[in-house]
């Protein structure tokens, strides 16, 4: 079994794992009960949908693209004489990089934005809110992927460790749970964190557009978007142009990009 193979398997197990963190103990109080199971299902049922068509229609293009690279020595990665473990590395560093600047994009282009806004739509995040991409995205992301994985040279084998260390910290930091103050500062010099990502979720702008990092949180402090906030409890988190229910339902969730609604530009 490959990384590849075992990545739905870890995913499903840290969902798990911090599915039972947030009940027993939450950092926000949200609906419970049967609301709560919906909430998480319509989140959890995007991501699955998004996952199988993507291991359908880019998978085997990704491969190709990253073998016809290696066969003919093309990108960044194979004009390296590094050990494997330095240019893993290396992969892994710009991955997060493109990443990083892929999700700044979508704040910054309308057309993006209107897809993007389906993550940034729920009010109550939690670890299932990392699974709350529209497919659209999802294809768009995938796409600008191939020319990525040619140029630098990506190998098969990187792209999972990376996939697999990222969607982790990802199902992490959107998980409603808390760290401590102290805890959270600390390990937000490192990677991304609850209370970091809370920010880039308010439904204020300026909190929105910042903290984009997926990762490792070095970019948003070398590129100038980290923010913080001193009572992350008191963030109201979601969109204010899609509150109401029928957007959080999925025909609403994948509707979404059609809804002509401005950003709305108000203070906290």
């Amino acid at each position: 079994m490959n990384l590849a193979d075992l990545k739905p398997y870890l995913a499903f197990g840290l969902l798990a794992l911090l599915l039972l963190w947030e009940t027993v103990a939450p950092f926000l109080v949200f609906p419970e009960g049967r609301a709560r199971l919906v909430h998480g299902l319509r989140n959890v049922l995007l991501g699955v949908g998004n996952g199988l068509f993507t291991a359908f229609a880019f998978a085997g293009i990704w491969w190709f693209t990253a073998e016809t690279s290696a066969k003919h020595g093309i990108g960044l990665l194979h004009w390296l004489s590094w050990s494997a473990v330095t240019e893993g590395i290396l992969a892994v560093l710009l991955l997060d990089l493109w990443t990083y600047a892929w999700h700044r994009l979508n704040h910054r282009l309308t057309f993006l934005w209107r897809f993007h806004r389906v993550h940034h739509s729920d009010p109550h995040m939690d670890v299932t809110t990392a699974n709350r991409f529209h497919l659209g995205e999802i294809v768009l992301s995938s796409v600008l992927r191939i020319p990525l994985i040619f140029l630098l040279g990506i190998q098969l084998e990187q792209l999972a460790i990376y996939e697999m260390l990222m969607f982790a910290v990802v199902q992490f930091h959107h998980a409603n749970i808390s760290l401590g103050s102290r805890g959270d500062r600390v390990l937000s010099w490192f990677i991304v964190t609850p209370f970091m990502h809370k920010v880039h979720h308010s439904r204020y702008q300026p909190e929105t557009d910042s903290n984009y990092a997926s990762f490792l949180s070095v970019w948003d402090r070398l590129f100038r978007s980290f923010r913080r906030s001193d009572d992350p409890a008191s963030l109201r988190l979601g969109l204010d142009e899609f509150s109401d229910a029928r957007s959080q339902t999925l025909a609403g969730m994948l509707a979404t990009p059609l809804a002509s609604k401005p950003r709305p530009h108000d203070s906290p």
